[in-house]
């Protein structure tokens, strides 16, 4: 009874005007998604909120510790950490940016959900804001740049990256990146995802800090300092609670149940909030009645009061220029990675490197840029999730969080952690399609996976790939031409054709600009997915004919066979 009344509220939503605009499957609309269904996209949409959710709790906890508009005048203690009334405004701070971050992730994923129609959600991103916090404005305002200044640096690179995303720019730069080196990038966002989820700030803590070999094995106890205590390595009680989360994920994902990572996260939430426990949310220290008391009030909604449109525009110091510099190649490296693994993992790019609605989706990337820096999250996509309406559910509980921020901050890293790691292993499987039969490609998608996690930033990997993938074959080509093309590669054959499309009105100009100029010249404007698409399914029906064909002959020999034999007999 019951999955008949889904499968008709599915078909009912697919074949109204909701399920025609986001494309469901059975909706009739042009490019459906396949595989698209209304109660698939809220689950999606439930999971990826889940997962991102702790966000809300950890960006806070990071822009806080630059002190934000708080000024510390103590001469004998500079960063004020013992400053009774400073760590106050410190509280009410950590409130503001709470609030701050839910609507920023409300505003950001609503935007992609309905004009990109992609299931990706959007927050502030925590390496940007890791900058932001201890590089350029230093701990608690330890830096010359004002906490307001940088604010207003960040929002002008915000309006530069929009020009550059209206006009196709980033878009076309971003299909000049190999195909390798794009596929290379899901899987190496995919090990960063699994990085983060094996750490503590985000994780299970189960990879520490080490000053020999830089990382070890950790899930260790820690003294009140955050140190760990010697001999008690993988003693720690939440890291075992989130590794019993990871293993029944990953047993409720082989069992192909829905919601499989949704359900992971909840059940170590809830046995988390439980007190008196060693893996317990809420220990009984000051800390931890903070946390309780907060959480006890379920309901509650913060305004904000020191952070909302306090910036200074006085650039006038060189080092905010450098700064701003560095947010928008950042920004550009990060956001066009993420954006281009996405829809690579969700199985909806097309061959030319492009995906449906790739410009609405930078627009609205890099308008939420003026809000916070943004990172992508996959989470939804590895729940069945395929359109917009995805976005637009997470976006719907982000806006419900403002209200019930004490329970939406207090889901433990350690449960969210867990499907982290679960969706890094999903997206590494896109390594199968790089091209490892030849060096020149080979190489640089490999420095592109490794150098995500292990320099822990997206851009610094795709850097890595893009610049030798320049330089070998780069010089395999002089090389070429030097010798007269008698110095080359012996499996040249092998190497991956570069999908450079050339200086062309369709390659560099936005599909707005595309629409003008045709209007201007009364031609008709046909969208290039469009053609692309019907080049894909004569493709496939080509295919298929020639597998019918080589059955048919298949059939045909076998049966013959015994009258030849008889024949020769």
């Amino acid at each position: 009874m019951t999955g008949s009344f889904l499968e008709q509220l599915n078909q009912g939503v697919a074949q109204s005007r909701v399920g025609k605009y986001f494309r469901l499957e059975g909706s009739g609309a042009r490019r459906e998604r396949v595989g698209s269904k209304f109660t698939t996209e809220v689950r999606a949409g439930l999971t990826t909120f889940v997962t991102m959710a702790y966000i809300i709790s950890v960006n806070a906890l990071i822009v806080m510790d630059s002190g934000g508009p708080c000024i510390c005048e103590n001469g004998e203690d500079p960063v004020c950490l013992n400053n009774p009334a400073y760590n106050e405004w410190l509280g009410t701070l950590k409130l503001d940016l709470i609030t701050a971050t839910a609507a920023i992730a409300c505003i950001s994923t609503f935007l992609m959900g309905l004009f990109a129609n992609l299931p990706i959600g959007l927050a502030p991103g925590m390496g940007l804001n890791a900058y932001f916090t201890y590089t350029v404005v230093g701990f608690h305002g330890g830096n010359k740049i004002k906490y307001e200044t940088a604010l207003a640096a960040v929002f002008v690179e915000g309006l530069l990256f929009i020009l550059l995303s209206f006009f196709g720019v980033r878009q076309w730069l971003a299909r000049l990146i190999p195909q390798s080196i794009k596929i290379a990038s899901g899987a190496g966002i995919g090990l960063y995802l699994c990085f983060i989820g094996m750490q503590t700030s985000a994780g299970i803590g189960l990879i520490g800090g080490d000053a020999a070999t830089l990382v070890h094995l950790d899930g260790c106890d820690r003294d009140a300092k955050g140190i760990c205590i010697d001999g008690t390595h993988m003693r720690s009680a939440t890291t075992w609670i989130g590794i019993f989360g990871f293993i029944l994920i990953s047993i409720l994902l082989t069992l192909r149940v829905k919601g499989a990572i949704l359900y992971g996260i909840l059940a170590v939430s809830i046995l988390s909030w439980i007190r008196g426990t060693d893996f317990t949310y809420f220990p009984y220290t000051p800390g931890g009645e903070a946390s309780f008391d907060y959480f006890k009030k379920v309901v509650a909604f913060h305004p904000i009061q020191m952070t909302f449109v306090n910036m200074n525009f006085e650039l006038d110091n060189h080092e905010i220029w450098i700064a701003l510099i560095t947010f928008l190649y950042v920004d550009i490296m990060d956001t066009t990675g993420t954006l281009y693994s996405m829809p690579k993992f969700g199985g909806y790019m097309y061959k030319n490197g492009d995906f449906d609605g790739s410009t609405a989706a930078f627009l609205c990337d890099a308008s939420s840029i003026t809000l916070g820096a943004v990172f992508g999250s996959g989470a939804g996509i590895t729940e069945g999730g395929r359109t917009g309406l995805t976005s637009i559910f997470t976006a719907f509980l982000f806006f419900i969080s403002l209200f019930f921020s004490p329970i939406f901050a207090s889901f433990p890293p350690w449960a969210t952690g867990p499907a982290l790691i679960v969706v890094g292993s999903m997206m590494a499987k896109s390594v199968q399609s790089i091209n490892w039969s030849y060096v020149g490609d080979a190489i640089p998608a490999f420095l592109t996976i490794a150098l995500m996690p292990l320099s822990y930033s997206i851009s610094y990997g795709l850097i890595a790939g893009i610049g030798t993938y320049a330089v070998i074959n780069g010089v395999i080509y002089v090389l070429e031409l030097i010798s007269g093309g008698r110095i080359t590669p012996s499996d040249k054959d092998l190497k991956e054709h570069w999908n450079n499309e050339g200086f062309t009105v369709e390659t560099v100009l936005p599909a707005w600009m595309q629409i003008i100029i045709c209007k201007l010249n009364g031609t008709t404007y046909v969208d290039p997915l469009d053609k692309m698409e019907e080049e894909e399914r004569l493709e496939r029906e080509l295919a298929a004919c020639a597998d019918a064909v080589d059955a048919k002959i298949e059939i045909d020999t076998h049966g013959a066979q015994p009258a030849l034999a008889s024949v020769e007999h």
